[in-house]
């Protein structure tokens, strides 16, 4: 977890890929996972190995008491 901007609080998860699953699969799953766990896309990083490393973000929402 890291801040970015003022108030607000990311989490983090790092995904990786590899070579064997084609574009379309990659996209697939990670639509999945944006769709179902409010997950967006950080970075991508497809090494010399064609290995694929992707970095997903999503906001950490803090519930603030009020009474």
């Amino acid at each position: 977890m890291r801040g970015l901007g003022r108030g607000v609080e990311w989490e983090f998860e790092r995904v990786t890929f590899d070579r064997e699953f084609s574009r379309n699969t990659v996209a697939k799953l990670l639509v999945e996972r944006a769709e179902h766990g409010g997950w967006e896309l950080d970075r991508v990083q497809i090494g010399p190995d064609g290995r694929r490393r992707v970095v997903l973000r999503r906001k950490i929402i803090r519930a603030v008491r009020t009474a």
